[in-house]
């Protein structure tokens, strides 16, 4: 799994990189278990910042599509995939993330519960999971409306519109844009001075700026069971035949 996820420490910083290029960096089961393990061990491991990063053209194309239909099948979300779900949600290192190209479903759900994302003038960011039969995961539900705004938030997530880099910053998603060969360096930079900073302080003003952490973990666990339901719903079986049947 080394060569799918990358995890390298720099320093104070631990870069996590999602490294899937030739599909997109679509997620399996393998790989959201080592990403969460990246995050739940960087406090351990006297780690004050974690970066996560994709590659050029994809920061994640969303969960792997035939572990998606083989989930769907039995109706249950993989579990390693809810891991890093409360892993993202459990941290108590900072969270900065650099988004090149397609952030899809988890790839943009999971940016809500970074500290700060550098994205990409060519990042494209999509939600399509009510258009899948399915409803919002990572507590997106909970976060993205406070972050946004409701009518935002409900665009993005019911409506699933699309959102390009731009967008993003304006609705709060994103920090900043940059042209995409910066990504990686800015996210980094950023890292670093988040790395430099006193740590205590930091980790104190953090808990007061994003409140209890069960709280968005039992939003998680709420959606999860809603998920499942709805992976065994007529209305999702329906979408994914459709879906496949352009696919064909």
């Amino acid at each position: 799994m080394s060569d799918l996820v990358v995890v390298r420490d720099e320093g104070h910083v631990r870069v996590v990189r999602i490294n899937r290029p030739d599909k997109k960096n679509a997620l399996t089961g393998p790989m959201y278990q080592a990403m969460a393990h990246a995050i739940e061990q960087a406090s351990q491991n006297r780690i004050r910042c974690v970066v996560i990063l994709g590659v050029p053209g994809a920061f994640t194309a969303g969960n792997d599509l035939a572990e998606f239909l083989a989930a769907a099948k039995v109706g249950r979300l993989d579990h390693h995939a809810v891991r890093f779900l409360k892993a993202l949600a459990r941290s108590t290192v900072p969270l900065v993330a650099g988004v090149q190209g397609v952030a899809v479903g988890v790839g943009t759900t999971m940016l809500l519960h970074c500290d700060y994302v550098v994205a990409g003038i060519d990042a494209k960011f999509a939600t399509p999971f009510v258009r899948l039969g399915l409803v919002p995961e990572a507590a997106s539900s909970l976060i993205a409306p406070r972050l946004m705004g409701h009518r935002r938030a409900f665009a993005m997530l019911v409506m699933g519109q699309e959102l390009d880099a731009p967008a993003a910053v304006a609705g709060g998603l994103v920090n900043v844009a940059v042209a995409p060969e910066q990504v990686d360096a800015e996210a980094r930079k950023a890292a670093n001075e988040i790395a430099a900073l006193p740590p205590d302080a930091v980790a104190a003003s953090r808990n007061l700026i994003r409140g209890p952490a069960e709280e968005i973990v039992a939003r998680i666990e709420e959606e999860v069971g809603l998920f499942d339901e709805r992976l065994r719903s007529p209305e999702a079986r329906a979408a994914f035949e459709a879906f496949l049947a352009r696919k064909r």
